[in-house]
């Protein structure tokens, strides 16, 4: 089923609309067209509507707001609603400042997002109305565990109920979960937190196997955060073989990523289903 979702995405290589941070933006690019996706990177006012007419998917990263893109935004989320388009959310820093967080609400309020994926302390702050974001990292007090696993689950599935949408937290642990269902997935490696944008990138990746399999959206997040774990841990085994850093992994990370296949992924992904 996975490997499907990855297929469908090189196959039908989706058009995604992406009004996201500065920091990453190249990387959500790259990663976009390395799964098998297109990328449009759009945040005037004066066009987003338009372009995200013209996409399968929309893509809004709140990284490096300002009251520009907040507007910019909220029409490219209500235009993707009107043509039924999958929506992503990735509410950076949510929690860090009145901003983020007053924003990520009031998108929340008035945009149908089909799937939100950030971390721990991040999606506690868009479900509980605060939180304690640390940057944008989450707060080690958040931290899933083996302890707290069985209540993140259950907190997820809550969430999922209220919103709408399929709920990702990412993390050591990550999981993804509708009211119903959750995937709890084991890929990855440390190193992924050592560089810029990963998280950024998954989200960004999450959105072209939303587009690509609208009807699994469930499935199609739990694909894209198994794969992006998966490509982690090859890109770290090429990493310690050339003895590299930091800045080559992020490059091994995309490279693992073009060179992914549906049979690589259903024989790497490692997951529990709840």
């Amino acid at each position: 089923m996975l490997g499907k979702m990855l297929e469908n995405v090189r196959e039908k290589t989706p058009l995604v609309h992406n009004i996201t941070n500065y920091v990453t933006v190249n990387d959500c690019a790259n990663i976009l067209l390395a799964c098998g996706g297109s990328p449009i990177m759009s945040d005037d006012i004066g066009e987003v509507e338009e372009i995200t007419s013209v996409c399968g998917g929309l893509n809004i990263n709140i990284g490096t707001l300002n009251e520009r893109t907040i507007r910019s935004m909220l029409a490219a989320g209500k235009k993707a609603n009107e043509l039924g388009h999958p929506v992503i959310l990735d509410p950076v820093g949510a929690g860090a400042s009145a901003l983020r967080t007053n924003t990520a609400k009031k998108l929340l309020e008035e945009v149908r997002f089909s799937v939100i994926r950030g971390n721990i302390s991040e999606i506690k702050t868009l479900a509980l109305g605060g939180g304690t974001t640390k940057g944008v990292d989450a707060d080690v007090a958040d931290k899933v565990t083996d302890e707290t696993l069985d209540s993140v689950i259950a907190f997820a599935k809550a969430f999922s109920e209220k919103t709408g949408a399929v709920i990702v937290i990412t993390g050591a642990t990550d999981i993804v979960a509708d009211s119903q269902k959750a995937y709890v997935i084991k890929n990855g490696v440390p190193t992924m937190s050592q560089i810029t944008g990963s998280g950024c990138m998954l989200t960004a990746m999450t959105a072209a196997y939303i587009t690509a399999n609208p009807q699994q959206l469930l499935e199609a997040a739990a694909a894209a955060v198994c794969a992006m774990g998966l490509c982690g841990e090859k890109a770290e085994a090429v990493r310690k073989e050339q003895n590299a850093g930091n800045s080559s992994f992020r490059n091994y990370l995309i490279d693992e990523v073009y060179k992914l296949d549906g049979r690589m992924l259903e024989e790497g992904a490692r997951y529990e289903i709840c």
